[in-house]
């Protein structure tokens, strides 16, 4: 059977916000085919279907975040939100399926269900593995020192540094180039 929308399409849009695996307003809009209006309009019809750890409005700090991580904003007149966005944790998404009454609603958020538990396997793995592999290292104690170095390289994940994003000012372009001539 083919689905609706990919899993890895939803796997995108699934972010981490303050330490919680959610979805933006529009994000899940876009994949119900709704607008975010009409889905944030329904949302605030059933507001009882939706305490604070289902979903919540994003401060602004979290906000300007999104912005310079995922340049979230269009260019143009009228391409801004005027609200802060809403995100959705797991337990949200699934109680939209209930107020957005539509055939696609119910197979996208099967979709997007299927990819939370996807998600959620693949990061008990990645822990069991860790677990193991330290395990392994208390008893074999240091026999296999860069064997468990190379593994444990492989496994941990990366933090590239950032790249700054912006512009210099022109007093600081100038001191600058003075300083790489020298």
């Amino acid at each position: 059977m083919k689905s609706l929308v990919p899993i890895e399409v939803i796997e995108k849009k699934i972010l981490l916000i303050s330490g919680k695996k959610v979805m933006l307003d529009s994000d899940l809009a876009a994949l119900y085919n709704v607008t975010t209006k009409r889905l944030n309009e329904q949302v605030r019809r059933n507001v009882k279907r939706f305490p604070t750890d289902f979903m919540y409005q994003l401060s602004e700090e979290e906000l300007e975040s999104l912005r310079s991580h995922f340049a979230t904003l269009k260019a143009g007149r009228g391409k801004h939100r005027k609200y802060m966005p809403y995100v959705f944790t797991e337990q949200g998404i699934a109680m939209l399926s209930g107020v957005l009454n539509s055939d696609r609603a119910i197979e996208v958020n099967i979709q997007i269900m299927r990819t939370f538990v996807k998600l959620r396997e693949l990061m008990t793995t990645h822990k069991d593995l860790a677990r193991k592999l330290s395990d392994l290292e208390k008893k074999y104690d240091g026999q296999f020192q860069i064997v468990f170095e190379a593994i444990r390289q492989i496994i941990e994940v990366e933090e590239k540094p950032k790249r700054k994003i912006g512009f210099i000012a022109r007093e600081r372009q100038a001191v600058y180039r003075a300083t790489r001539k020298r």
